[in-house]
């Protein structure tokens, strides 16, 4: 019996049994894409930072009530931005040749982005490293955030 599989444009067949490569080496490519991102976010706060000083000294220190919120809000913001877009990656993701999808193969878009992204800083303030060990036990190779969210990193394929 033939199973014949039909995707739109932008999607992609994720099987791990049919397509292997696409899941080699994710995990190690997936963590240096992480160190590349916290590298651009963490310049992307001191930039933020400088901006709120500033904005502090304008309205007598009324805009320095925003500093506790420059973490949580540039980090997310990064994160939708550029894995909700046509990429569906990080610029570390993009650099390291890895990309998320749908189990179904389609790209990611800014509302999946949002949740994905606030889902991974809840479950990693949480539960540290334990949501990486669960990447050592799924054959697509699925961070707990991935596997709540149905999604998957993958290889990018271009």
């Amino acid at each position: 019996m033939s199973h014949s599989v039909t995707l739109d444009a932008g999607e992609l067949e994720l099987d791990p049994a049919v397509h292997p490569e696409r899941y080699e080496g994710v995990r190690t490519r997936r963590s240096f894409a992480f160190l590349i991102d916290a590298a651009i976010v963490l310049v992307l706060m001191l930039l933020a930072s400088i901006v709120v000083a500033v904005l502090g000294i304008f309205t007598l220190g009324l805009g320095w009530l925003l500093f506790p919120a420059i973490w949580p809000v540039v980090a997310i913001l990064y994160t939708v931005l550029t894995l909700g877009g046509p990429n569906s990656a990080t610029p570390g993701m993009r650099f390291t040749g890895v990309e998320v999808r749908t189990l179904r193969g389609e790209r990611m878009n800014y509302g999946l982005a949002l949740v994905h992204s606030v889902l991974f800083w809840l479950s990693v303030s949480i539960l540290t490293p334990l949501i990486l060990l669960v990447a050592l036990f799924t054959a697509r190779k699925q961070l707990l955030h991935d596997l709540v969210l149905g999604l998957v990193a993958i290889r990018s394929p271009y």
